[in-house]
């Protein structure tokens, strides 16, 4: 197993001297919004030009155009719309930024249907400036050369090899014989993936050259997950294993926040939004297919985040200095705490509260709940955590990016080292930021309540989001106050 142990193993995220696969993944997101922004805004402008200097027509052109200073405006409203309309097309995928060649259909339509809007708003609408249907057709034009251009250029910086390798996902399969075989060959041919070696599953293994990719047995395969970093398991022989060993690979690779696929011998919900995906050619199947999975929903839900932590902040100003005072009255001490939390994919990070309980409350170190009627409790901490006036500083958590106004609230390590082990997808709830409020918390399982129904809520959440959801969460958390310990 040490053979294959890679030279920069998982390490904790908390430690922060080096950027994760997702950092880099969201750092060229954004690389490839700024640039497709700039080529968007220099295809317009490159367009009023063409039209200006008479290298079209006259006769194509119906109107005069107007100059830069006065249409500035225009390109960078239009520049927006027209970005928007391609972050729905799965352009910022790290794959779409790989491979712009296999995407640049996917540049067209938004383009052709902007074209007509921007036509049809400037010849009904009359809006001032006007401009010639020419104008659109040119810039329609330098816009998608700009941004393929642009694309082809990126894709060559992705493909650097010391930037490949630390994006490159690792790649383990469950299960020997020919079809780990056929795997390991066509990702050979895939620069985004690595195929690390395999795990022995119940049948023995065929294929004599595989064996010295062999990683261990099964009854290994956390540990081999963790040590050898992987992002990836496949099982192949799931035709094999009995529905509680098909189980405990998938519980497995849940708690090490590794991606799990198995080639469909036969078809087993494990936890729902299953569907099929083909990697380096293989047909696979996963349970990756959640809403705020893609880019567009991600920067939504940011954006909000972002005006809702400043609007916060501001409205929970005066209460902090208020119910800070009054915590300080009755228990003289430090008014704001901080916690160690677990964030989205087991980031560590730590919470900030108003404190509702004496300084000393966990004195002997051993993280527990709140009770009800605990006696640690302040008499003010009641009032405080009924409604919910502790929480508020983690706007400041939701600004930095650590939490999110709504989600899974964040549980300490500790107690999640034991929950993983006990709690049938408890891990999941990680696949998002947490929340400062959340569906579980507004249906009442908050603080020392049944902990499956409240893993039942979260991933109902991970599956149903949308941003009218965030919002109905965010008006009932002012009206839901059961088990608010």
């Amino acid at each position: 197993m040490d053979a294959h142990k890679p030279e920069n193993p998982k390490t904790p995220a908390f430690n922060g001297r080096h950027y994760s696969r997702e950092t880099l993944e969201n750092i060229l997101s954004m690389t490839a919004v700024a640039g497709d922004f700039a080529m968007i805004a220099m295809g317009f402008i490159l367009g009023n030009l063409l039209c200006r200097t008479h290298l079209i027509p006259i006769a194509l052109q119906t109107l005069p155009v107007p100059s830069l200073s006065s249409s500035y405006k225009f390109i960078v409203a239009g520049s927006v719309i027209v970005l928007w309309g391609l972050t729905g097309k799965g352009l910022y995928a790290y794959k779409s930024l790989l491979s712009p060649g296999k995407t640049w259909y996917k540049l067209i339509e938004p383009m052709g249907l902007y074209l007509l809007a921007f036509i049809g708003i400037s010849q009904v609408m009359r809006v001032d400036p006007q401009f010639p249907w020419i104008f659109f057709v040119c810039a329609s034009i330098c816009i998608f050369l700009g941004i393929y251009n642009w694309r082809l250029v990126l894709s060559q910086i992705i493909q650097h090899p010391v930037l490949a390798a630390r994006l490159r996902r690792r790649l383990v399969v469950i299960g020997g014989g020919s079809q780990t075989r056929k795997i390991q060959k066509a990702v050979g041919e895939n620069c985004d993936l690595e195929f690390v070696g395999w795990v022995q599953a119940n049948k023995p293994n065929h294929v004599a050259e595989l064996e010295e990719y062999r990683l261990g047995s099964l009854h290994e395969l956390a540990a081999i997950l963790h040590i050898n970093a992987i992002n990836i398991a496949v099982l192949t022989e799931s035709d094999s294993l009995q529905r509680e060993g098909v189980l405990a690979v998938e519980k497995a690779c849940e708690k090490e926040h590794v991606q799990f696929k198995m080639v469909p011998h036969f078809f087993e919900i494990l936890i729902s939004s299953l569907r099929s995906e083909d990697i380096a050619g293989i047909q696979l199947l996963g349970v990756d297919a959640l809403p705020l999975g893609g880019f567009r929903n991600q920067v939504l839900k940011r954006s909000v985040d972002i005006l809702g932590a400043l609007i916060g902040l501001l409205l929970a100003a005066p209460l902090i200095a208020i119910f800070g005072l009054l915590v300080y009255l009755e228990s003289p001490g430090p008014v704001l705490y901080k916690q160690l939390r677990q964030g989205r994919s087991g980031r560590l990070f730590y919470i900030v509260k108003i404190r509702s309980m004496q300084v000393n409350a966990e004195a002997g170190g051993k993280a527990q709940w709140a009770q009800k009627e605990d006696q640690r409790r302040l008499r003010i901490g009641t009032f405080i955590r009924k409604w919910n006036i502790d929480e508020v500083p983690q706007f400041w958590n939701v600004l930095i990016g650590e939490m999110s106004l709504v989600g899974p609230r964040p549980e300490r390590p500790e107690l999640i080292a034991k929950f993983k082990s006990k709690i049938p997808h408890y891990q999941t709830r990680h696949m998002c930021q947490p929340g400062i409020t959340g569906w579980a918390q507004v249906n009442g399982w908050r603080g020392n309540t049944d902990l499956e129904e409240r893993i039942r809520h979260d991933i109902w959440y991970l599956e149903n989001w949308s941003l009218w959801l965030d919002i109905r969460i965010m008006l009932m958390t002012f009206f839901r106050r059961e088990n608010a310990y």
